[in-house]
C-alpha cells in the first residue's frame, strides 16, 4: 500500500471510515488475480503506447503556445499558454486506443472565437490532425480531433490574466473570478479530476479498482453519460467514495464493497466526497435544499470541485434501474469470487441486452457526407435520453444500448449509425393499448427542429425508427453479435434468463440494509415490427414480458417468458397509413400535412421486416399518422 502515516490517519470524505482492516492474504491473492484477468482486455497501456500519448500532448502543446503568441500584439512578451489533461488519462486510468481529455488554458486576450476560428484552421493545416471538426454549440463548447492516431477533445478556457505560466495550478477557486459560464464549464473537467485524486486515500488501491469497474461497467452496457447511465467521472467519483470508507482495503475488497453499497445506498440521497466549498463567486451549485430542479435529480453524484454539480444529471428511471440490478447481480458475483465458485472473468462477461427483452426500438441515422453524418450523428444521440424519458410514460422500462453499430452493407449508404431500445411492459396492470406514436413523433420532430437551428441540416441526414421483436432483431445487427444472438436464442429460457439481472426492473431489497451519505458507525456490507417515424402497439397480456420479484432472477418457468420461436408473420393494423410505408399502402399527403384515413389489415412477414422501405423527407412530417402493431401470441 501507498501514502504516508498522515495520509493513514487523515480522514477522508464526509464521514469516519466504516473499516480500516488490515489486508488478509487471502484479499491479496484476489487482488492479483483481478489484475490478471483484466490484461486480456487491454486495460493497461504499453510504455511505448504511454510515451506516445506524452509526445502527442508535448506537440499539441507547443501549437497552442505558437497560436497564442502569433495573437499577442506586444512584442518581448511571453503569454504563455499551456494545454492540461483531465478524464481518465489525468486519473491514470486510461485503456488502450482510449482518448485523451484536453484543455486549452490561454491569457485573457485570447477569445473563444478565435480558438474555434484561428486555431482550428492551424489545426486543419496539420498534416498530423484527422477527423477533426468543432462543436462550438455544445454544453461545454469542444473541437474533437484525431491526432496522430489519438482521439482528442479539446475545450478552451481564458483566465482573466495577462499570461499563463507553464506550472499554473487550477485548484484555487479564486482563478474562476470573472469567467464567463462557458469557461468555468470549461475548467471544471480538470478541477474535478484533480480533487478527485486528493480525496481518496490511496491512489494506487483507486486506480486498480477504478480500473475493473470501468471495465465491467463497459462490459454491461452502463458507461455512457449521454445516454443516461454514468460517464467516466462519475463511476470515478463513487469508487473514489467506496475508497474513503475502506481506506486500508485491497481493490479486491473495494470492488466487493462497491457493488455492495452502491446497490443498496438510499437514492436518490447524494453521494459527496467532501463537504461543498464556501464562496462568494456566485456560480450555480447543486443543492437540494435550495433548488427545487435539484430535488427531482434520481441518481445525484456530486463533483467535489467548486461548483458542485450533479454529474449524473441525464440519468432517467430506466437507467437506474438498469444500474442497481447491475449493481445487484457483480455484487451476488464478486461474492461467489471471494467463496471460491467463480473467477473474475466471470464478472466480466458481456450484457446479454439484445436476449433480455421481447420488444426492441431501433433509431437509424443515415447522412451521405462524413461531416454531416459527425454532426448528424451527435445530435441524434444526444437527444436519444429525451426520448427515453418520453417512452417511459408508457413502458415499465426504455433501455438503451449505449453503442451505436455502423451499417451492414453498401446498400445502406456510406455512413449510418443504430442504436437499440429495449421495451418492458407492466405485468401488473396488463395495458391493452400502449400508444407510442406520440413519443416517436415529438422526437422526430425535437431532433429536426434543433438540426435546423443552428443550421447543420442538410438534405442528406435522416432518420429512421423501428420496432423489431426480438426473434428478427439479428437482422438488424452485426454478423459477430447476431450470431451470439441467434446461439443465446437457442437456449433454454432459464439459461438465458438466469445469466442476466438486467431483464426485470429493479427494487431495493427491504431485507438488507441501506446506506445514506450520513451512515458511518458500522461496515454496512457484513463480513468480507419496422416503422418509419412513429408506432403504436397494442399488447395482449400472454405478450408481455414479466414484471420484477425482488429477486434478481426471472422465474424460468413463467408462460410469459417463452421463446417466441414461430416464423408466422405479424399482424399490422395500419390506419391513417405513413407515406414511407410504399410497400403496404402508400396514402399520397395533402401540401398541408393532413393524410386521407384509410384502414386495412396487411400480414408482414420477416423477410419483409428486414427489407422496410423509407422515404423520409428530413424537413416536412405529415401529421395525423399512427400505426397500430397487434402482437398476436403464436
Amino acid at each position: 500500500m501507498s501514502g504516508s502515516e498522515n495520509q493513514a490517519d487523515k480522514q477522508f470524505g464526509v464521514s469516519p471510515p466504516l473499516s480500516k482492516a488490515i489486508p488478509t492474504e487471502i484479499e491479496l491473492g484476489l487482488t492479483e488475480a483481478l489484475q490478471k484477468s483484466m490484461q486480456p482486455f487491454g486495460v493497461f497501456e504499453t510504455d511505448a503506447e504511454l510515451n506516445h500519448r506524452i509526445m502527442v500532448l508535448s506537440k499539441i502543446d507547443k501549437m497552442v503556445k505558437e497560436w497564442i503568441i502569433s495573437l499577442t500584439q506586444k512584442a518581448n512578451t511571453s503569454p504563455g499558454g499551456k494545454v492540461y489533461t483531465f478524464g481518465s488519462y489525468r486519473l491514470g486510468v486510461q485503456t488502450k486506443g482510449a482518448d485523451i481529455d484536453t484543455l486549452c488554458v490561454a491569457p485573457r486576450h485570447i477569445s473563444r472565437k478565435e480558438f474555434f476560428d484561428s486555431f482550428y484552421k492551424k489545426l486543419e493545416s496539420c498534416p498530423e490532425v484527422k477527423n477533426l471538426h468543432a462543436v462550438e454549440e455544445a454544453f461545454v463548447p469542444v473541437i474533437k480531433m484525431t491526432f496522430d492516431g489519438i482521439e482528442m477533445d479539446m475545450l478552451f478556457a481564458r483566465l482573466a490574466a495577462p499570461t499563463i505560466p507553464d506550472d499554473l495550478t487550477l485548484t484555487d477557486s479564486k482563478i474562476l473570478k470573472n469567467l464567463d459560464t462557458k469557461c468555468v464549464r470549461s475548467l471544471n473537467g480538470c478541477r474535478v479530476t484533480d480533487e478527485i485524486l486528493r480525496q481518496v486515500p490511496d491512489v494506487d488501491s483507486f486506480r486498480m479498482t477504478l480500473r475493473a469497474v470501468k471495465l465491467w461497467a463497459k462490459r454491461k452496457g452502463v458507461y455512457s453519460n449521454a445516454l443516461g447511465f454514468l460517464g467516466g467521472v462519475s463511476w470515478a467519483m463513487l469508487v473514489a467514495r467506496t475508497c474513503q470508507l475502506y481506506p486500508t482495503a485491497t481493490p479486491a475488497v473495494i470492488l466487493l464493497k462497491f457493488f455492495y453499497i452502491w446497490s443498496v445506498w438510499e437514492w436518490p440521497g447524494p453521494v459527496l466526497l467532501r463537504q461543498p466549498e464556501v464562496t462568494d463567486l456566485g456560480f450555480p451549485e447543486w443543492d437540494a435544499k435550495i433548488n427545487v430542479a435539484d430535488r427531482f435529480h434520481l441518481m445525484p453524484i456530486i463533483t467535489p470541485a467548486y461548483p458542485q454539480q450533479n454529474s449524473t444529471f441525464n440519468v432517467s428511471r430506466s437507467s437506474r434501474s438498469v444500474l442497481l440490478d447491475h449493481f445487484k447481480e457483480g455484487y451476488d458475483i464478486t461474492e461467489k469470487i471471494f467463496a471460491g465458485k467463480y473467477k473474475w472473468e466471470k464478472l466480466f462477461e458481456e450484457s446479454n441486452f439484445f436476449t433480455s427483452y421481447r420488444h426492441y426500438i431501433v433509431l437509424i441515422a443515415r447522412a451521405e457526407s462524413e461531416s454531416s453524418f459527425l454532426k448528424w450523428q451527435g445530435l441524434v444521440e444526444s437527444r436519444i435520453r429525451v426520448l427515453i424519458q418520453s417512452l417511459e410514460g408508457s413502458v415499465t422500462r426504455a433501455h438503451v444500448y449505449p453503442k451505436a453499430f455502423g451499417k451492414l452493407d453498401d446498400d445502406e449508404g456510406p455512413y449510418v449509425s443504430r442504436w437499440f431500445i429495449g421495451l418492458l411492459f407492466d405485468e401488473k396492470n396488463k395495458p391493452q393499448n400502449v400508444d407510442l406514436t406520440e413519443c416517436i413523433q415529438s422526437f422526430i420532430d425535437l431532433v429536426y427542429k434543433q438540426a435546423r437551428f443552428p443550421a447543420i441540416l442538410t438534405h442528406d441526414m435522416s432518420i429512421d425508427v423501428k420496432y423489431v421483436r426480438k426473434k428478427f432483431l439479428p437482422q438488424y445487427l452485426p454478423s459477430d453479435i447476431a450470431e451470439k444472438v441467434r446461439t443465446a436464442m437457442k437456449k433454454s429460457p432459464s439459461e438465458s434468463d438466469l445469466k442476466s439481472a438486467n431483464t426485470t426492473p429493479s427494487t431495493t431489497p427491504t431485507q438488507k440494509k441501506t446506506v445514506s451519505a450520513a451512515q458511518s458507525s458500522q461496515d454496512v456490507c457484513g463480513a468480507s415490427g419496422s416503422l418509419s417515424s412513429n408506432l403504436s402497439m397494442e399488447s395482449t397480456p400472454s405478450d408481455i414480458i414479466p414484471s420484477d420479484s425482488n429477486d434478481s432472477q426471472v422465474n424460468s418457468k413463467s408462460e410469459d417468458n417463452k421463446e417466441d420461436t414461430s416464423d408466422s408473420p405479424e399482424v399490422m393494423e395500419v390506419s391513417n397509413a405513413d407515406h414511407s410505408l410504399t410497400k403496404r399502402h402508400h396514402v399520397n399527403c395533402t401540401d398541408n400535412g393532413e393524410c386521407p384515413v384509410k384502414k386495412t389489415k396487411v400480414n408482414v412477414s420477416a423477410k419483409e421486416l428486414e427489407h422496410e422501405p423509407s422515404h423520409h423527407n428530413p424537413t416536412t412530417f405529415p401529421k395525423n399518422r399512427s400505426i397500430h402493431l397487434k402482437l398476436v401470441q403464436h
